[in-house]
Order: structure tokens, then C-alpha cells, then sequence
């Protein structure tokens, strides 16, 4: 008998060739009925591959990432299978899971395109096979049958693929008549899939090199129910409307040029304030915090990328180095704010006394992003991080690392973004040449995270290899109105770069010894954070962040003095507003503020000006009736205090 150990610790024996599934229904029926795929020791399987030896199960279902991940790989192979019918001669290439469903690139024959006209046609096609109930099949080939099939179809990509890959690790996926290169993660068969959907067709190069073929990509989504489609559908409707790309567009705050160069955001004047509003609210925190801010030049030595290890990882896919009238004299774009850091560190000596250090500095940053990959504010050519890089001694650590979760929440809560998760990302255990420094180190670093979590309470999830390539890291994964999943704000633990640096301080026992670093920012980077704010908020912002939160209308002409006077009140209480003076109606006034996002609109007429009241409208359509100015402002203080509280 095998010995089988289940996620709540609990131990079964099956006898040696027993599947997932056996598990299941060994445990429910109903748990059996909904299991999509499993793990065992770590390795993504079939829910039907028999199980030999003793070790740690884990079941998924559609309610787990890995299990969607099954179910839209598994969909890629009923999409590629569908192309192949409908398009003789199309050359597959790969086809991922994606966060949201998955896609397919293919080379579609000479002269045939694939348009949305065709999406129809290609839905129909891929619920016809999935309605067949075909079992998913994996079975090993040898690398040179594996180059035989693909050489014999012509097939230059997959034969490129698989001759990259070692003898004895090739395995194809059958279903149906369909077979392809796969390294597994599938359905227990294709009738899962009752619901199929095209989102989109695009132009890809072949492994994201411009150099190379331009493929058709195919996006594509699907469910076990129709419902799930629906609402989907419905809720992408609504990420239409809330894009950060047309908000930005339509609220002024920032715009791209083609003579600037692409991935280079222009902040116009309402967005270049909505930043400094948004830096001085993180700096005020910072301050009491105990930070100190700094300046760091756009452009460094290519000699301390080189050191910290930036240049080797990133060098080849960055922007290349500037070459200086001098000799042999280079340097870079700033990829990285840190490098900068540890040498303001080493000015001059510290003692223990001193630390911790803490550097802050809102710096802006340049990464060659491939121009397919540029989405708006999201993914840019040059940012500005929110960064800052904490000096301590190892005593110190496991403090400061909580203090920076403190912050890191109270950003969060600030700006609206209630729920979150944290995950701690480790490193691929399987992969060491991606990171730097000794294991050892990086034990002690991923402790120091996942104890900090357990003491805040966090609720936290494990991820190997999301590791940054010189130390761990803490990511607060945020739910958005649309109950999309993104990342915002990341603290790091580095044993790395202070020993790169020669980073020194004096110890109690006067011997030289290691400060710990830890890399912090809260907002991430400022474009991403306003991006995902936009979407989140659909541009209505928190009163105290929104670029306007008040428009005066006066109904006439002869209302405009007292408009004015008005205005100049709630300057005098650092409330923002602006005047439309313009010989248009009320009701046309009070339109465009509202596609303005204006959190509040007061009407000044005839009783207004002989009463001194104001008539207040908030934004949606509420009236608040005429009231003094003096009660307009305590209802705004107020408003803000329930969101903005002090950080202490």
C-alpha cells in the first residue's frame, strides 16, 4: 500500500496505482464530481495518473487557481483542435493558460486571416468537440519521434520547441483525433467545457522576438457553466467602461506621444497634481515613519549595475548602455533605485546606534518594455517608483518588516483597496541559477517574511518561484471592484546586495558586520498604481485625492461675483474647486460635471446670492439643499477624516 497525504495533514493508504480521482471518490462523491486536476509532491498531474509511491496529494477544483488553470489549458487544446479543422494547414505553436482563460498562437496558412466575423464559426466548432466528452491523454515520446512528427507536418516552431528540450522529458496530450506537445495539467475530459468564448484576435511574434515570425494570436475564455459566461461577459463590459486608458483620456491626467516614444507617459496638469497629492500623502506617512528622503540621478555607471547584479539578469533585454565621448566610459537608463542606495549608504561609516537607516525617494526608473507589451499606464518604458531601502541590523529586521506592513496596509486602506491577501514569494528550489547569494541567506530571509505575516495576521499564500532574483519578497495581491487580482506594493528582504556593496556598520563588540536591506514601495510604481486606481474607482477618486472636488455654476451672468466669493471661502479651507462661468445651461453644466467626476456641484442663483447659502448637489444626483457655506465645509472635513486617517 501507498501512503497518501492530503492537504489537512490527514493520511490515506490506496493501493499502488491508485488515481486522484480514486482519492476523490474515496473522500465524496460530490468532491470527485468537481475535481479538475491535482498535485502530487509539488508536480502538476492528471486527476486519472496512477499514483505509485507515498506522498502529498492536493486536489483542485474550479474554485482553485490551478484548477482554471487545467480547465482554460485544457480549452487551448480544444481551440488549437478547432483552428486545425477550420483552417487546413495551420501551424500550432504554443498555447497557455492565462489569467483570465487562454490564448493560442498559430501561422495561419498563406493569405487566410482570422477576424471577429470568424468568431462565431470557431465557438460552434469548439463546443461541438468539447461536447464529445473526450478523455485527455498523456503519453511519452522520445525526442526523435517527437522531431519526426513535427518535421514530417512541417512544422518549424514546435521542432524548434522540442529541440530544446532533453530526451526522456517529452510528452504529448491526446484527446479526440487531436494530439500535441504538452507537458500536462488537463480536464478528466473535454465535456467540461459548456461555455466558450473568442475574446480577441492579435499579431505575436514567435517567442516575443520582433526579429522573428508575426503569429495570430487567439484569446479565448471558457466555463463549466453558461451563467459563469454571462456574467463574465457582463463584467468585461463594465472593465470597458472603468479602462484607465479612457478615463485618463477623458479626465485630462495623462496622454502618450508618438514623438516622445511609446511606453512614455506626458502627465497633464490635473494628473501631475493628482501625483504630488498622492507622493505628499506617502511622504507625510514616511516622515513620522522615520524616513528620510533622497535624490538619486536618471542615469548610473554601467560598472553598479554590474555590481548589484541588475545588468547580468536584465542587461540584454534593458535599454542599452549610453556610450560617452570618454573611452570605454558607459552608462545606463536607472533600471533600479537600489544600486543608487547602498552607495548613500556608504558615504560614511555607522554604528549600530545609528541604525536603522531609512532612504526614501520617489525615482524614476527606465526597463525596455517590447512595444506589444506596453498597456497604457500599466506597462511602461519609464516609472516612477515609490522606493525606499531600510539599513538595519539582523536584530532589527523582523521589527522594521512589520513596521513596513503597517504602512503598506495603511495605503491600502487609504485609497480604498479593502481587499487583499498577502503572498510571500519564495524561491524555485528546482531552479537555483536564478538567484543570487547563499542558501542560507535566503532561509533566513524567507523566515523573517513568513514570521512578520503570522504576527500581523495576514492572510497569506506561499508562492514558489515569484521570488525577486536577490531576495524574497511580501506582495499585497488586491481585489478591485471588479474583482480582478492585482499586485500592489511588494516588500523585500536582501542579504544580497549589502554584501555586493561592502556594506558595512560598527556592532556593539566594535567588529564591522552586515546591515540587512529591505526594499519597499507601498504604491509600486506610481503610473500602475493610478492606473489601477482609475479602474478601480472608475475615476471617481477618494475626496481628498480627486483633482476638483468642487464646481460653483452660477445660473447667470450677474451670480458670478457671488460665485467667487464662494470659491474663495473654501480655498481659504484648502478646498479645490473651480468656477463654469460659461453661457450654457444649468442642466448642461451639471452633465458635464458629472462625466468629469466632480465629487460635488453648488448651484448659486437668486435665493442663494440674498440668502449666502449654497444649493449642493453630490455627485449621482444627491441633494444635500441649501446650506450655508460654513456647514458645506464641515461635511467635506468630515468625508475625508472617514477615509484619510492620520498614520501613526
Amino acid at each position: 500500500m501507498i501512503e497518501i497525504t492530503l492537504p489537512d495533514s490527514s493520511v490515506r493508504a490506496y493501493a499502488p496505482g491508485a488515481t486522484p480521482m480514486d482519492v476523490a471518490a474515496s473522500i465524496s462523491e460530490g468532491l470527485a464530481r468537481n475535481v479538475l486536476s491535482a498535485s502530487f509532491n509539488g508536480q502538476i498531474i492528471e486527476s486519472s495518473t496512477p499514483l505509485t509511491a507515498s506522498g502529498s496529494l492536493v486536489l483542485f477544483t474550479w474554485n482553485d487557481k490551478e484548477g482554471k488553470k487545467a480547465f482554460w489549458h485544457s480549452s487551448a487544446h480544444i481551440l488549437a483542435q478547432a483552428l486545425e479543422s477550420l483552417y487546413p494547414g495551420v501551424k500550432l505553436t504554443i498555447g497557455p493558460a492565462i489569467d483570465q482563460g487562454f490564448y493560442y498562437d498559430v501561422d495561419l496558412p498563406q493569405g487566410q486571416v482570422i477576424s471577429d466575423k470568424d468568431f462565431e464559426t470557431i465557438e460552434q466548432k469548439a463546443l461541438e468537440i468539447a461536447k464529445g466528452k473526450h478523455p485527455f491523454s498523456m503519453r511519452a515520446v522520445s525526442k526523435a519521434d517527437a522531431l519526426k512528427k513535427y518535421t514530417a507536418e512541417g512544422n518549424e516552431f514546435k521542432v524548434e520547441l522540442i529541440e530544446n528540450l532533453a530526451d526522456g522529458t517529452i510528452t504529448f496530450c491526446d484527446h479526440d483525433v487531436f494530439t500535441d506537445l504538452c507537458r500536462g495539467g488537463h480536464l478528466p475530459h473535454t465535456g467540461w467545457v459548456k461555455a466558450f468564448k473568442i475574446l480577441s484576435v492579435a499579431g505575436a511574434y514567435w517567442r516575443g522576438d520582433e526579429q522573428k515570425k508575426q503569429l495570430t494570436r487567439i484569446y479565448g475564455i471558457s466555463f463549466p457553466k453558461q451563467k459563469d459566461l454571462t456574467d463574465y461577459l457582463a463584467l468585461l463590459e463594465e472593465a470597458k467602461k472603468r479602462d484607465h486608458r479612457k478615463l485618463g483620456k477623458e479626465l485630462e491626467l495623462f496622454t502618450f506621444s508618438q514623438k516622445v516614444g511609446p511606453g512614455l507617459p506626458l502627465w497633464l496638469p490635473k494628473g501631475a497634481a493628482l501625483r504630488a497629492r498622492l507622493e505628499d500623502f506617502l511622504k507625510q506617512a514616511q516622515k513620522k515613519a522615520g524616513y528620510e528622503m533622497v535624490v538619486t540621478p536618471h542615469i548610473g555607471q554601467k560598472e553598479l549595475y554590474v555590481t548589484s547584479g541588475h545588468y547580468a539578469k536584465y542587461g540584454a533585454d534593458s535599454f542599452q548602455p549610453i556610450k560617452t565621448p570618454k573611452l570605454d566610459e558607459e552608462f545606463l537608463l536607472k533600471p533600479m533605485n537600489c544600486p543608487h542606495h547602498c552607495e548613500i549608504y556608504n558615504t560614511k561609516p555607522f554604528s549600530y546606534k545609528e541604525l536603522p537607516k531609512r532612504y526614501a525617494e520617489f525615482g524614476t526608473v527606465y526597463r525596455y518594455e517590447q512595444s506589444g507589451e506596453l498597456h497604457g499606464l500599466t506597462r511602461v518604458r519609464g516609472f516612477t517608483q515609490d522606493d525606499a531601502h531600510i539599513f538595519c541590523t539582523p536584530e532589527q529586521l523582523d521589527q522594521e518588516f512589520k513596521n513596513v506592513i503597517d504602512l503598506s496596509l495603511y495605503v491600502l486602506n487609504s485609497l480604498g483597496f479593502d481587499n487583499y491577501r498577502a503572498q510571500v514569494s519564495v524561491r524555485d528550489l528546482s531552479q537555483p541559477e536564478k538567484y543570487i547569494g547563499s542558501p542560507e541567506n535566503w532561509e533566513k530571509a524567507e523566515q523573517s517574511i513568513i514570521n512578520a505575516a503570522q504576527e500581523k495576521g495576514l492572510d497569506y499564500v506561499i508562492e514558489p518561484g515569484e521570488a525577486a532574483f536577490y531576495g524574497p519578497k511580501l506582495d499585497f495581491m488586491v481585489s478591485d471592484a471588479l474583482g480582478r487580482q492585482w499586485q500592489l506594493g511588494t516588500i523585500q528582504v536582501d542579504y544580497n546586495l549589502p554584501e555586493r556593496f561592502d556594506l558595512t556598520y560598527k556592532g556593539s563588540d566594535n567588529e564591522l558586520h552586515r546591515p540587512v536591506m529591505i526594499h519597499r514601495a507601498p504604491f509600486g510604481s506610481m503610473e500602475r498604481f493610478i492606473a489601477l486606481l482609475l479602474e478601480h474607482t472608475g475615476g471617481n477618486f477618494p475626496l481628498w485625492l480627486t483633482p476638483n472636488q468642487v464646481m460653483v455654476l452660477p445660473v447667470s451672468e450677474k451670480h458670478e461675483k457671488y460665485a467667487e466669493k464662494v470659491l474663495n471661502s473654501l480655498e481659504n479651507h484648502e478646498i479645490r474647486g473651480l468656477i463654469d462661468a460659461r453661457n450654457e445651461t444649468i442642466g448642461k453644466k451639471i452633465r458635464e460635471g458629472e462625466m468629469s467626476k466632480v465629487p460635488f456641484m453648488i448651484i448659486v442663483g437668486d435665493q442663494e446670492t440674498q440668502e449666502q447659502t449654497v444649493s449642493v448637489r453630490k455627485h449621482g444626483g444627491e441633494s444635500l439643499g441649501s446650506i450655508n457655506v460654513e456647514t458645506f465645509v464641515s461635511i467635506i472635513d468630515q468625508e475625508i477624516k472617514s477615509t484619510l486617517k492620520s498614520f501613526k
